[in-house]
């Protein structure tokens, strides 16, 4: 088992320091090339991996150019060119409903605040986040999905179960300059290395300060539940 920094803060950052040089060129894996694409692409990636959401919005984005095409689709049509997604009869609802309110409610433009945003359909502050971050340059929290649940509940840095309750858990001991990179590094780590039905400890550039490490510890600290 690691043994995790003292203070919180101090762990955050050696794991911070530690991912950065092991994922140095860590980025957002979604493809758009404007607000409204990211948007549309972040609603879609609900329960849904990257990799299968670019491979759907390479032909959606080609089809549908601006709010107005979304906003007057028949929902049905919308649905259909989304039929490979999870969900994808509500998400067609919500981007259909989205995309009226940019026109309605903002000029045709995505909304640039967290109020703004968690106001359109299928909006919730995760995907705001994203939005904020990577179409508008305002860093205002950190991005929780599964993969930043459930390493930081594994390296002890929160012992919160809820993304709502994790995230400002998680803001007051990582550095601010560094949360939005922060979401991107557990990603690639959780993808890689750190996955979650068998993680691969024994290749683990945190293994030594993580308290969740399978090689003594009997706990993975993100279920409660024995290895």
């Amino acid at each position: 088992m690691g043994t995790p920094l003292e203070p919180r803060d101090a762990q955050a950052e050696e794991v911070v320091d530690r991912l950065m040089e092991e994922y140095p060129d860590s980025t957002i894996s979604l493809r758009y090339s404007n607000r409204l694409e990211l948007l549309i692409a972040v609603i879609l990636s609900a329960q849904c991996t990257d990799e299968r959401v670019n491979k759907e919005t390479a032909h959606l984005f080609a089809k549908y150019d601006g709010p107005e095409d979304y906003a007057t689709v028949d929902e049905e049509e919308l649905a259909e060119d989304l039929n490979s997604i999870t969900y994808y009869n509500s998400k067609a609802g919500y981007i259909k409903s989205s995309a009226q309110d940019i026109i309605e409610k903002h000029d045709g433009d995505v909304p640039d605040t967290m109020d703004e945003l968690t106001e359109l359909s299928g909006v919730g502050r995760k995907t705001a986040n994203v939005v904020l971050q990577h179409g508008h340059d305002v860093v205002e929290g950190i991005v929780v999905d599964t993969h930043v649940q459930r390493i930081s509940r594994r390296l002890g840095l929160t012992e919160q179960k809820r993304p709502d309750a994790i995230e400002p858990d998680l803001m007051e001991v990582v550095p601010e300059d560094v949360w939005q990179q922060y979401t991107h590094l557990l990603i690639d780590h959780g993808r890689a290395v750190c996955t979650a039905r068998n993680p691969d400890c024994s290749d683990c550039v945190l293994a030594d300060i993580c308290p969740s490490e399978k090689g003594d510890s009997d706990v993975d600290l993100a279920s409660g539940e024995a290895w």
